[in-house]
């Protein structure tokens, strides 16, 4: 089915857009939460005459958008977080925490613009802000652990514990071949007497 929506949905459109969903969506959803209206045709007249009586105010509110958007060029986030042994983290780096960071920076961006998947190991990542259905910004996300410290000196008790391991096994091989050598030896020896 048809619907204008009344308001911007991520992932599904933007106000005034005119997309089609499941029927059960729509009228279980969209319509009762007044996120949207059946796009009939006196509907999509309205609608037509009402994005030409406001041309002006959307330009307007794409020129703010894409303001926003320029504050937000060149803005990287690095984000420390509580990691395991194994580099996974206790949790995830979800849109609230990007948000976060960014009011820390003086940027405030309502999460719910803010697209991208659950963080939930170290590395490099990047989200989305959608200001405007013609206006997004992508923002590299850095996560560190947090516990650097705690994980290298845990990484080097391990391997502290493992290098006497290592070296009993080097030198076990190491003594069980010297007697095999040896042991040839002995019998040239002993046949050495036979022949004489």
């Amino acid at each position: 089915m048809e619907i204008i929506l009344k308001e911007d949905i991520i992932g599904l459109g933007y106000k005034n857009d005119i997309v089609n969903v499941k029927s059960g969506y729509g009228r279980n959803y969209l319509i009762p939460q007044g996120k949207g209206v059946i796009a009939s045709e006196s509907a999509k007249k309205v609608l037509a005459e009402n994005l030409k009586q406001q041309a002006h105010k959307l330009a307007a509110q794409k020129a703010a958008a894409e303001e926003r958007g320029n504050a937000l060029a060149g803005v990287a986030l690095t984000i420390a977080a509580k990691v395991s042994a194994t580099g996974q983290l206790y949790g995830s780096v979800n849109t609230a925490a990007v948000a976060e960071e960014l009011k820390k920076l003086g940027h405030d961006v309502d999460r719910k613009i803010i697209t991208m998947k659950d963080i939930k190991k170290v590395g490099e990542y990047v989200a989305l802000v959608h200001f405007h259905k013609e206006v997004t910004v992508e923002i590299p996300v850095i996560v560190v652990a947090e516990n650097a410290e705690e994980l290298a000196a845990v990484a080097a008790e391990e391997a502290r514990l493992a290098a006497p391991t290592a070296k009993a096994e080097e030198e076990a091989p190491a003594a069980e071949e010297a007697p095999a050598e040896e042991a040839p030896a002995a019998a040239e020896e002993v046949e050495a007497p036979a022949a004489e």
